[in-house]
């Protein structure tokens, strides 16, 4: 098959854009795979992107920002998406004409926007699967009625929690199209797991209100008064900077609590410590917390909605405290800081839980969905009924043998096409 994902920026740092490129990585060892960029500011991406994998941009802003038409308001991108100021009149007619030549057996868009302009613009003999790295109750009420009519027209919607895609089959109601659950995936770790020595707490991600880490600094202090040889480093970069070091300095913690930058890959850096911490307020999946559980680290979590909680077994391979209390995330840490046996064997017990957010399942999976939407059009019909919580069921079962997949899935593309004769 000749699988296409359509992406907002390929060339920048986030969640969306890692576990983008970890999906197409893994794809590509069966599939064609190809990442169409709508935007680009670098020359190339901060990621590595594995060679079988090609990228192409749609609009290249170091030479097309005071073009004309990206000084026009988009049409088709809709206006309530959070990132409609960065879309135009040419973003739209570039997408359009991309999607209308497209060759592929399926189209995958990675956030509400861009699945606006695949179901209502993609091909009829693709398969368009929607991608939610969000959750629905976090879209405003004006976007939901945007994507409640033009999500009728995918073929697949996945969400990277089981309660986001409850959330969508409850509230949303898309008939014949087929809403499931689909992890994020994080490749399998290059080094040694962290062997839980090192007296080093590491988080990551934006520097951003929305991740506290003001929360999480304020609960380190805690841990630094009754052990001052630890340290906290936090990974990142973002608007919140000043303000976080700032605190850091207010707290007395310098010598303590590091704002370490942005790295990218991360794996070496959590290797280098043995406690995974993460504070959001909201967390659509957490995509740093299953990176830090391959590498061996236990994970201290507010159990915000929705990802945490679906990831981290508490007092196995993590923590998990209620949102907003600083006390209980400083409590957590203390307990894995003060307890060296407990902290090193729930760092084995987060290699062994995390093993289901691997390429493999995740990969297997994904060719499924894809098989099942194929099956389904080569049938004149939609998608099968949904099935809350199977891919939790699948996991715990190893899945399908991915062979199987495969096969079901070139058999459905061999009729489609067929039938398009």
């Amino acid at each position: 098959m000749k699988i296409s994902f359509l992406i907002h920026n390929a060339y920048g740092i986030g969640g969306t854009i890692t576990t983008t490129f970890n999906l197409a990585h893994a794809l590509a060892e069966r599939h064609e795979v190809e990442i169409v960029s709508v935007l680009r500011h670098r020359e190339h991406p901060n990621f590595t992107l594995d060679p079988r994998v090609s990228l192409r941009p749609l609009v290249d802003l170091r030479k097309e920002k005071d073009n004309p038409l990206h000084q026009r308001p988009a049409r088709v991108f809709p206006v309530a998406e959070y990132r409609y100021q960065q879309y135009s009149e040419l973003t739209d007619r570039r997408i359009g004409e991309c999607l209308e030549a497209l060759d592929s057996d399926v189209v995958i868009g990675t956030r509400p926007g861009l699945n606006v302009h695949l179901a209502l613009q993609a091909p009829s003999h693709v398969v368009r699967v929607g991608q939610e790295h969000l959750t629905l109750d976090n879209h405003p009420p004006r976007l939901r009625t945007a994507l409640r009519r033009a999500y009728r027209r995918l073929d697949v919607l996945t969400t990277v929690t089981e309660a986001d895609a409850a959330a969508y089959r409850r509230k949303m109601r898309l008939p014949g199209v087929l809403v499931e659950a689909l992890p994020n995936s994080v490749p399998d770790p290059l080094l040694p797991p962290a062997d839980g020595r090192a007296k080093v707490v590491v988080a990551a991600g934006r520097l951003v209100p929305v991740k506290r880490y003001d929360l999480l600094i304020e609960a380190f202090a805690r841990v630094a008064a009754a052990h001052p040889d630890w340290q906290l480093r936090i990974y990142g970069k973002g608007e919140e900077q000043p303000r976080l070091r700032a605190l850091i300095e207010r707290l007395g913690l310098s010598g303590n609590v590091f704002l370490m930058g942005a790295a990218a890959p991360m794996e070496a850096e959590w290797v280098k410590g043995s406690i995974g911490a993460a504070a959001s307020n909201f967390e659509p999946f957490g995509m740093t917390i299953v990176e830090a559980m391959r590498c061996g680290l236990p994970v201290v979590s507010t159990d915000c909605p929705y990802g945490p909680g679906e990831i981290i077994k508490d007092g196995v391979d993590g923590r998990l405290v209620p949102v907003d209390d600083a006390d209980a995330m400083g409590a957590a840490l203390l307990e894995l800081v003060g307890d060296d046996e407990r902290r090193r064997r729930m760092g084995r017990a987060a290699i062994e839980n995390a093993r289901r957010f691997a390429p493999g399942p995740v990969v297997e999976q994904a060719e499924r969905l894809i098989g099942e939407a194929m099956a389904a059009r080569s049938a004149g019909t939609r998608a099968a009924p949904q099935r809350a919580g199977l891919h939790r069921t699948l996991i715990s079962q190893g899945f399908a043998a991915r062979d199987t997949a495969y096969a079901a899935a070139s058999t459905a593309l061999r009729a489609l096409r067929r039938g398009q004769r």
